[in-house]
């Protein structure tokens, strides 16, 4: 068996906080998503050279402790890895909560380590509801808004950074040169099977994303709490919101139904207001508070399993 780096119980983690990673992704995108829907490649070299520019420019700002980051990320997060993950934390089995005690619960992930982070998780979610908002979008995207992130808790659980945040990516295939830092997966014992290094690996051509094996993260856990209270499109902006090689540069369209082509423009949607939100100012969160409680309520029972 596989014995993964950075455990949970393995000491210091390579980001001081979550939010660096945000941060990165911000750098790595510095401008709202321009990918063409999915079945039109008339962009396509358009795309890749704008794709080219933004990738050198990346590798040449990084800071040294995203860059271990994702080298913890691709060398382990293996097919074993992922199917151990959702065995643990699938059956949610280990609390119950309501929507709000969870974002309160989230609020307690603290790093006093960085001087320039003084927003509080909440108003960081806050940040980017209020933004979709303020455009007119539907109660549900608001409510996307609001919470995706809650599957976060998982670091308060134990989990090791990179099996909370990061691109997410499918695993038991071959690995996309558009993932972030691809030169990090041969270190993937995963990489050594050749079975799973094929194009679609152990899938099928078309067999869509719910079929798909993705990398451990929040998203996924997050998707499974609250999957039988939100419509359609919220869960799936929620399950692949991480997942940049996909909506951002276009790749693993093989393995793509007709519902992940409707879908996905749902978050290409959704991205700018995850991504480029954060720097707005801050939520008054006593006075929104009544609003978004209210907003929970519509959708979700009293308490939920985590």
């Amino acid at each position: 068996m596989h014995v993964w780096e950075n455990s949970p119980d393995a000491g210091p983690q390579p980001l001081q906080n979550l939010e660096q990673w945000e941060q990165f992704l911000v750098q790595r995108y510095p401008e709202p998503p321009q990918v063409p829907e999915l079945h039109d490649s008339s962009h396509e070299p358009e795309r890749q050279q704008k794709s080219a520019v933004q990738f050198r420019d990346y590798r040449a700002q990084v800071r040294p402790g995203v860059k271990e980051f994702y080298r913890l990320n691709h060398a382990n997060q293996t097919i074993e890895f992922v199917l151990s993950r959702k065995r643990r934390f699938l059956g949610l089995n280990r609390t119950r909560m309501t929507v709000w005690e969870a974002m309160e619960f989230l609020n307690t992930l603290v790093d006093d380590s960085d001087p320039d982070t003084d927003l509080t998780q909440i108003e960081h979610l806050m940040q980017t509801a209020e933004a979709i908002r303020r455009d007119g979008h539907p109660r549900w995207f608001v409510l996307t808004g609001l919470i995706h992130d809650l599957g976060k808790i998982l670091c308060l659980w134990g989990e090791p950074q990179w099996a909370v945040v990061g691109d997410t990516f499918p695993v038991g295939c071959a690995y996309s040169d558009k993932v972030v830092f691809p030169e990090f997966f041969p270190n993937n014992p995963d990489f050594q099977i050749p079975a799973y290094q094929t194009s679609c690996g152990i899938y099928e051509d078309g067999c869509g994303l719910d079929k798909v094996h993705m990398s451990w993260g929040h998203d996924e856990y997050l998707c499974h709490v609250v999957k039988d209270y939100l419509p359609p499109e919220s869960l799936y902006v929620i399950r692949y919101h991480s997942f940049y090689a996909a909506h951002r540069d276009g790749a693993y369209r093989h393995l793509l139904n007709d519902l992940d082509r409707q879908m996905m423009p749902w978050v290409r949607k959704f991205n700018p207001y995850d991504l480029y939100s954060k720097g707005e100012s801050r939520p008054d969160v006593p006075r929104l508070s009544g609003f978004y409680q209210d907003l929970i309520n519509e959708y979700f029972p009293q308490s939920l399993k985590w």
